[in-house]
C-alpha cells in the first residue's frame, strides 16, 4: 500500500512538472510571436533619380541619374547592418526600375511591382508582407509625399519639386506609438530656382 501511494505521488508530481514545462512553453511562444509580430517596420522611399530627355513617354536615368543611383546604391546598400534592405519596390516606369535595379542587384532581390495610382494598396501589401522589416520604395515626385501621408506621418510633407531628386525619407513604424519620419539628402544638392 505504501509503495503504491509512493508511487502515485511521483506520477502526480511528474504530471505538475510536465505541465509547468508545457505551460513555460506555450507561454515563450506566445511571448515570441508577440515580439514579433509587433516588430518596427521601416520604410525608405525615395523618388527614381534624374530622367533622360527622351524618350519623352517612358524615359529612364540620365547621366546625372546614374551617378545619383550610385551614390544612393552605396548608401543603402548597407542600411541594416545585420540584414540590409528585405524588399524593394517600384513602379513599373523606367525611370523608377533604373533606380531600384542596382540596389535589388546587389542584395540579390527581385523588384516588386506597383501601381502609382494604387499608394493604398501598396502600402497595405508592405506592412502586411513585411512586418518588422526595411523596405525600399522607389516613386515618383507626386507619389512618395501621397504615401508617406497615407502611413500617418504626424506632419504634412513638402511638396517635392521637378528638379528636386535628392530626397531620402525614412519612416519607422513602430508596433506602439507615433510613426516617425527623417528626411535625409543624397547626391548633388537640389537647388531652387526662381521659376519654382
Amino acid at each position: 500500500m505504501r509503495a503504491s501511494t509512493e508511487k502515485d505521488r511521483k506520477q502526480r508530481r511528474r504530471r505538475r512538472q510536465i505541465q509547468v514545462i508545457v505551460i513555460y512553453t506555450a507561454i515563450a511562444i506566445g511571448l515570441a510571436w508577440f515580439f514579433e509580430s509587433q516588430a518596427t517596420t521601416t520604410i525608405i522611399f525615395v523618388r527614381h533619380a534624374e530622367k533622360a530627355a527622351m524618350p519623352a513617354d517612358d524615359p529612364g536615368l540620365s547621366e546625372a541619374g546614374q551617378r545619383r543611383v550610385a551614390e544612393l546604391t552605396r548608401q543603402l546598400v548597407d542600411a541594416d547592418v545585420v540584414a540590409g534592405i528585405d524588399a524593394v519596390y517600384a513602379t513599373a516606369y523606367n525611370r523608377t526600375q533604373e533606380t531600384a535595379r542596382p540596389i535589388a542587384d546587389a542584395l540579390d532581390l527581385p523588384i516588386n511591382t506597383y501601381d502609382a495610382r494604387d499608394t493604398e494598396t501598396v502600402l497595405a501589401t508592405i506592412l502586411k508582407e513585411h512586418k518588422g522589416k526595411i523596405i525600399l520604395v522607389v516613386g515618383h515626385s507626386n507619389t512618395v509625399p501621397e504615401l508617406i501621408a497615407n502611413l500617418g506621418a504626424s506632419k504634412k510633407v513638402p511638396p517635392i519639386h521637378e528638379g528636386e531628386y535628392d530626397n531620402i525619407y525614412v519612416i519607422s513604424i513602430p508596433w506602439f506609438g507615433k510613426t516617425k519620419t527623417i528626411r535625409l539628402r543624397f547626391g548633388e544638392p537640389y537647388v531652387a530656382t526662381l521659376t519654382e
